[in-house]
């Protein structure tokens, strides 16, 4: 009877251990079920909220006594620059187009109402269709061009908070600048957002991706686009030879500030249907030989006002720094 009762209170004490342990399961699961169904819910990828939050600082009353009241950043065309050259003493390419531009900006202003800085840069074309052309790359050249004039753009934006910048460039120099000013009108630097009304001024002579009608287009304009935009659809076909298309959000907020010169039969900024890109991007190479392309600081294909671009961009820069006085 005893070994009865006994194998009874063991089974009972199973029972209750086994309850016990169920009781202990449950209690876990309702706790993990309460957590999950209050936590808040992740934010998708990429959605406005799931990104860090934009610093919004106010911009300071005063800045060093060696800041200029304005920053000219001049962009010289392929061929018209080097590497190692003098941003303030350009002497890679004397008969540089911008230097009709940045040379007359330099006598009139004093350095503290105009910092004229020349980017130096590669400003190389490798022509692909031309083995024994063994110069940088497009895209070689273009990169290191954009990169040093963000790293400029920023470092005198760090130490001036309130200079004010006019930006300028031909061909080459063009896709760099309008290339910056599509990104800090859409805010994606090299100034912080809330700055890109120290944009003063964007000015393009023969830019390669140039739209018709996405900024001032000045004078004589011809409908075409520029050969980037046209051979956009074939990309990297070509190695070293990126040709990009149309820039995203265009000028955004600085389309208005932004001005394009360019003249009809230009086939760097007015490029013609293309058919056969290997062949197209040959021609885009030699285009900077092209008489069109070459002769803007002349009145023989470009000219607005008795002005040649040359001129026009001298005056309109020069009004926008006198303009800040």
């Amino acid at each position: 009877m005893s070994r009865n009762r006994t194998s009874r209170r063991r089974k009972l004490g199973t029972f209750a251990l086994l309850v016990g342990l169920l009781g202990l399961i449950a209690l876990v699961l309702v706790a993990v079920l309460v957590f999950v169904l209050l936590r808040p819910s992740p934010t998708p990828p990429g959605s406005p909220t799931s990104l860090p939050p934009s610093k919004t600082t106010q911009r300071p009353s005063t800045q060093p006594a060696d800041c200029s009241d304005v920053f000219a950043l001049v962009i010289p065309g392929t061929w018209e620059s080097k590497a190692n050259d003098d941003p303030y003493n350009p002497t890679a390419n004397p008969r540089s187009l911008m230097l009709k531009v940045s040379s007359k900006l330099r006598d009139e202003f004093p350095t503290s109402t105009a910092d004229v800085y020349t980017l130096p840069y590669k400003a190389r074309f490798r022509n692909p269709t031309n083995l024994a052309d063994r110069q940088a790359t497009y895209d070689d050249s273009r990169a290191q061009g954009k990169r040093r004039a963000v790293e400029k753009l920023t470092a005198v934006h760090a130490h001036c908070p309130l200079t004010k910048y006019v930006v300028m460039g031909f061909s080459q120099g063009a896709v760099i600048a309008g290339d910056i000013a599509s990104d800090i009108g859409n805010g994606r630097g090299p100034l912080p957002a809330q700055d890109e009304d120290l944009v003063i001024g964007v000015g393009l002579i023969a830019d390669g991706r140039r739209q018709s009608g996405q900024q001032n287009d000045v004078g004589p304009s011809p409908a075409g686009v520029g050969a980037e935009v046209s051979l956009g659809g074939f990309g990297s076909l070509v190695p070293g030879t990126t040709m990009t298309g149309s820039r995203s959000g265009g000028f955004g907020t600085l389309r208005d500030r932004t001005y394009s010169i360019c003249a009809k039969g230009d086939l760097i900024c007015d490029a013609p249907t293309v058919t056969n890109p290997l062949k197209a991007i040959g021609d885009l190479a030699n285009a900077v030989n092209n008489p069109v392309h070459a002769m803007y600081a002349t009145p023989k294909y470009w000219t607005y006002q008795g002005k040649t671009a040359t001129q026009w961009m001298l005056d309109w820069s020069a009004d926008l720094i006198r303009g800040t006085r």
